[in-house]
């Protein structure tokens, strides 16, 4: 019974900061109070790892908080805090200033409810939330065009996503005979389920996990996403679409005796080739964060389709901390005068990929039937060998490269397995697919990089001249999205509200 105290806090908690953003609308409340607000997110936070570490599994109502549901709202609660505490000063004077810190309230913990939920109608309503806020955080610079343009790409992409995700959920209810998720996904009920049921089941999931991940064939509506402002790209980027990755989480176990995570592989695998091409041929700075995210979230699919949906939990954490400070942060990528071309050569080819090879087998060969342990120590090699090269170009001697990166591995390993651990408890149970198929991943992977060397060296080849084209195109916006003066900003102007 004491443990529930800490469900119902962090609820009562969430409560506060959403009536918070409510009073906030009121242009009777000073300014200056929204700093009060923004401190106030960090409230369902500190609850949430008090519940976290006292409390561990809690189930109330329609609510379960176990380890990645309080992990969620730890994570949630210090990002919206960090992000809103740079759009206070980022979006001072415009016009619409105190809409943007509430729909950001109310779509970073519209998401916290989601994965807290235990109900599968509720699951079914919850999920559409947080896409409906980013789609009226979208829209609040409507007298734009190309945000018009955008924001109903979103609004059909979204509520495709959303309907998916309920007629999963509800089937699922329905057909298991069980509402509660944990009882609707036991062995015993899913053996109710005919293998067409759950094979449908299994796409519509995946159809409501790829688009809000910007996805190959979904991957318009992010390309196209850089037109709003940088505090809501940064909530999109770390936030919103790593949903895909937790809402397969949540549903694994649905997905085994189908060819669902061959599926789900083949299509990650696309965006992360053309995700990780968009972020290489193009010089926009937000264009790139974009094909990264990309790529990224591709990555993490990738590894929910191999079973390991506690790494994708890691990554999606991660990934999501280090995409927001990249947004925030956007402003200094500009070159300082002078500074540009200054740089030595890299440590030699050779000795990169030893030490990657020698770091990444040292790491499989740890726990060699992990889930995605391959392709992780495959992963871990690749960036050892990168690293090398990288901290070669600032260090003098070779002796001290080669003790940074072993450190950088180890530091990477230890965070990786204290995530693990923490988040163990807190997994489900998960169909694992044979170990060939891992091996037939990871010849991909090797077999795309060693393709990208090889068109890389050969840039004057036609087939570079056509991929490095295609690839352009893939990251250009359509022409509605774009727009060569800012015309709404006559509007602006004519309502007062532009400043100098």
């Amino acid at each position: 019974m004491a443990n529930e105290w800490f469900a119902w806090g962090w609820l009562a908690a969430v409560a506060i900061v959403l009536a918070s953003a409510v009073i906030w609308l009121s242009p009777r409340v000073p300014e200056r109070y929204v700093h009060v607000h923004v401190w106030l997110l960090l409230l369902p936070g500190a609850v949430a790892l008090c519940g976290w570490i006292g409390a561990g599994a809690v189930d109330i109502g329609l609510w379960r908080f176990d380890a990645v549901s309080w992990l969620s709202a730890v994570y949630i609660s210090l990002l919206s805090w960090a992000i809103q505490r740079f759009a206070v000063r980022y979006l001072h004077g415009d016009l619409r200033y105190r809409l943007y810190f509430s729909l950001l309230t109310w779509t970073s913990f519209a998401a916290s409810l989601t994965w807290a939920a235990d109900d599968l109608r509720l699951i079914a309503v919850c999920w559409g939330l947080p896409l409906a806020g980013l789609v009226a955080l979208t829209k609040l610079k409507r007298e734009w065009e190309p945000v018009r343009f955008v924001a109903r790409q979103m609004s059909v992409l979204f509520l495709t996503s959303w309907i998916a995700a309920a007629i999963a959920a509800v089937w699922l209810g329905a057909g298991a005979g069980e509402w509660t998720l944990a009882s609707a996904l036991s062995a015993e009920r899913l053996a109710h389920l005919g293998l067409w049921e759950k094979a449908v089941m299994n796409g519509l999931l995946i159809l409501a996990a790829i688009i809000p991940a910007g996805q190959w064939p979904f991957h318009r509506w992010l390309m196209e996403s850089v037109v709003t402002p940088t505090p809501v790209s940064a909530v999109m980027h770390a936030g919103l679409v790593n949903a895909g990755g937790l809402l397969l989480w949540r549903f694994s176990p649905l997905f085994s005796g189908t060819w669902a995570h061959v599926v789900l592989f083949l299509i990650a695998f696309a965006s992360i080739l053309i995700g990780t091409g968009v972020s290489f041929v193009h010089v926009d700075y937000k264009r790139q964060l974009v094909g990264s995210t990309m790529a990224q979230m591709g990555v993490m699919l990738v590894q929910c389709a191999l079973g390991a949906y506690g790494a994708a939990v890691v990554h999606l954490v991660l990934h999501g901390l280090f995409k927001a400070t990249l947004f925030l942060q956007s402003g200094s990528v500009v070159p300082r005068v002078g500074r540009a071309g200054i740089r030595r050569a890299g440590g030699s080819w050779a000795g990169g990929v030893i030490l990657g090879v020698m770091i990444g087998a040292s790491f499989w060969q740890a726990a060699p039937h992990e889930p995605a342990r391959l392709l992780s120590a495959l992963l871990l090699a690749a960036s050892a060998t990168v690293a090398w090269g990288r901290l070669a170009d600032f260090r003098e001697g070779r002796w001290l490269g080669f003790a940074a990166v072993v450190a950088l591995a180890l530091v990477s390993e230890t965070v990786r397995h204290q995530f693990m651990a923490l988040l163990h408890n807190g997994m489900s149970s998960a169909f694992l697919p044979p170990a060939s198929f891992e091996w037939l991943v990871c010849t991909l992977f090797v077999v795309a990089a060693l393709v990208a060397v090889w068109v890389a060296n050969r840039r004057s080849s036609a087939l570079a001249v056509r991929l490095y084209m295609r690839l352009v195109h893939l990251g250009e916006p359509r022409p509605a999205a774009t727009e060569a003066h800012p015309h709404y900003l006559a509007s602006y102007i004519r309502e007062g509200m532009a400043h100098e």
